[in-house]
């Protein structure tokens, strides 16, 4: 099978965003109410240092030896006290408007991505480990929600604030706005500079988070193997390795976007005291009072809050631009192939033949596994499949089911072309048993009924009696509702008997075994194979087998090499001719 591999396509800062408009347009009015609010929280709070100044200004009369009218100031504080309450109500609002857009936006990327799975050829799960995809449903979701979250009223909140700043310092001196409006295109140059640099780097950041997440995966997943091997202290180094990598690109995208505040600040002081300088000279020639200077200072510095929320805003947006393209890279990828159109067949109405003809597979287009395979299956008939590792025989199975598509050539189902059917009408027509057992988190019940949820009890003991395992399910607290989970007291055998009864459960008229007794020992195998036997009676089967014992009563048996039938017929033909299968046979009973 192909390695896993990560992805990458370049993309820029704006496709990253671009991809989330159609997600935001249907909670447009929200949005707008919340901008709205925002706004109306900002402007409020233009008319505070006007206010200030009007109080500081009626307490300079204590100087002249006039009469300060408390009045004019308890109402001017009352005023200004109303307009940061509305404010405040304004943003807590917008904001709280705003974090149910994000969440129900969060919610709709990772419902897309659990029904992408879905519709994603199998062959895409060949080449991506598991934990990075995990990584774009948990880390790069979050991302976006809270990202977006805070950026999107504080985008236009700061720029009507900025505006708004500017127009009330216009109001009271165009001369030394004019010094402060020199601020702004350098404090834009400079976040124009670091942002073409430091976005590679964001997306470094993600990248390297969804490899390290990968490797966490399948690292634990195969703790004990690790242990077994004695390998701790190499998964150690290769865990050490991701890490570093991730601490070398976060560190590098913090770096370079925790330029921006202090640069601008740096630029917004320069015309503070540029302000402060001139103001002095106005107020000692006595051309501008003390309040003068106090309502523009304090606008300087409320100028430079929304320059730097611009800047900060700007660093966020990278990180969700980064974790945008790795979840839209794979709402992008290829999917199979719509079949809302294609016939389906009862499978209680199924007889059993299947024909393979001529089918030639790769899961490369260079590098082919099957050649020409033909073969014709009668309904109740038991095919063995046997053959030396790589040979074509779980591939012949996925082909089967449908799985991946052949290259050339078809199968067939009662005469029907599986690629007539839907995947789905072809699953149902199989009951699988696998090498690798997999029982879901949940009751016994739930996990032996998941081919069949109209099963009875009565149904489920039936094909735990039939593996014998009916007496074990009773001795465990509850029985059938017994929680199975990581910390349930299953063996790997007791599990393989589970999945053979789950298959009985699912009585469909086909059976597909990929060495389904591997995990028990020699006496419950011969149980079982009985039990498998009355199972299979009339139903068509499908059998890959590397233990040879297990499948002496095949009415045929294929023998694969290379992607070849180079042999076929029962366990004694193929025995008497001395070929390849008696050389398989007896080099596993050489002993005996």
């Amino acid at each position: 099978m192909p390695r896993f591999q990560m992805s990458s396509k370049p993309k820029n800062f704006q496709q990253g965003l671009s991809k989330l408009i159609p997600y935001l347009k249907p909670y447009l009015p929200i949005i707008v109410i919340a901008i709205i609010l925002s706004i109306t929280g900002a402007l409020g709070s233009l008319f505070g240092p006007r206010l200030l100044g009007d109080i500081t200004k009626e307490c300079q009369k204590v100087v002249s030896g006039q009469a300060i009218d408390f009045d004019f100031i308890k109402d001017t504080a009352i005023k200004l006290i109303c307009i940061y309450l509305v404010s405040a109500i304004g943003s807590y609002t917008a904001s709280f408007l705003l974090t149910g857009v994000t969440q129900k936006i969060s919610y709709k990327l990772r419902h897309n991505i659990s029904a992408k799975i879905n519709r994603v050829p199998l062959k895409y799960f060949d080449r991506t480990a598991y934990g990075d995809l995990l990584s774009r449903v948990t880390n790069d979701v979050d991302n976006i929600s809270q990202n977006l979250n805070q950026s999107i009223v504080n985008t236009f909140s700061s720029v009507i604030l900025l505006i708004g700043v500017f127009v009330m310092m216009f109001t009271i001196s165009w001369q030394m706005t004019l010094i402060c409006v020199i601020s702004i295109p350098l404090s834009l140059l400079s976040l124009i500079i670091i942002v073409k640099n430091s976005q590679k780097f964001f997306k470094a950041q993600q990248s390297s988070l969804g490899k390290l997440n990968a490797h966490i995966e399948e690292a634990y997943g195969g703790h004990q193997i690790i242990i077994a091997y004695h390998q701790e202290e190499n998964n150690y180094e290769a865990f050490k390795k991701y890490n570093e990598d991730l601490k070398s690109s976060a560190w590098k995208s913090q770096f370079a976007s925790g330029l921006m505040m202090p640069l601008m600040g740096f630029i917004g002081n320069l015309s503070y005291i540029s302000i402060c300088f001139l103001g002095g000279i106005l107020v000692v020639s006595g051309l501008a009072g003390v309040e003068f200077i106090q309502m523009f200072i304090q606008y300087s510095r409320m100028a430079n809050n929304p320059l730097q929320t611009i800047g900060q805003i700007v660093n966020i947006l990278q990180s969700c631009a980064a974790a945008s393209e790795r979840v839209f890279e794979f709402l992008e990828e290829e999917e199979l192939a719509c079949e809302e159109v294609k016939s389906s067949v009862n499978k209680n109405e199924v007889q059993g033949y299947v024909d393979f003809d001529d089918v030639n597979f790769g899961y490369y287009p260079d590098k082919q596994i099957i050649f020409n395979f033909s073969c014709h299956v009668k309904p109740g008939m038991k095919v063995a499949i046997v053959g030396p590792t790589g040979a074509g025989k779980t591939t012949l199975v996925n082909l089967l089911m449908r799985f991946y598509e052949v290259n050339s050539g078809s199968i067939k189902i009662d005469n029907i072309l599986t690629t007539d059917l839907s995947r789905e009408n072809v699953a149902s027509l199989f009951g699988m048993v696998l090498q690798d057992t997999w029982l879901f988190e949940g009751t016994l019940r739930d996990n032996l009924k998941f081919g069949n949820k109209n099963a009875t009890d009565e149904d489920i003991y039936k094909a735990l009696s039939a593996c014998h395992i009916d007496h074990f399910v009773n001795s465990l607290p509850g029985g059938l509702d017994y929680i199975v989970d990581e910390t349930a007291n299953i063996s790997a055998g007791q599990k393989q008997l589970l999945t053979i009864a789950r298959a009985m459960v699912e009585n469909s008229p086909m059976l597909i075994l990929d060495e389904a007794t591997s995990s028990v020992d020699t006496r419950t195998e011969e149980l079982i194979q009985i039990a498998m036997d009355n199972l299979m009676k009339s139903r068509t089967s499908f059998v890959i087998a590397h233990r040879l014992s297990t499948i002496k009563n095949a009415d045929i048996i294929l023998v694969l090499k290379d992607g070849n039938i180079i042999e076929q017929g029962n366990h004694q033909e193929l025995l008497a001719k001395r070929g390849f299968y008696a050389d398989l046979y007896n080099s596993q009973f050489a002993n005996e």
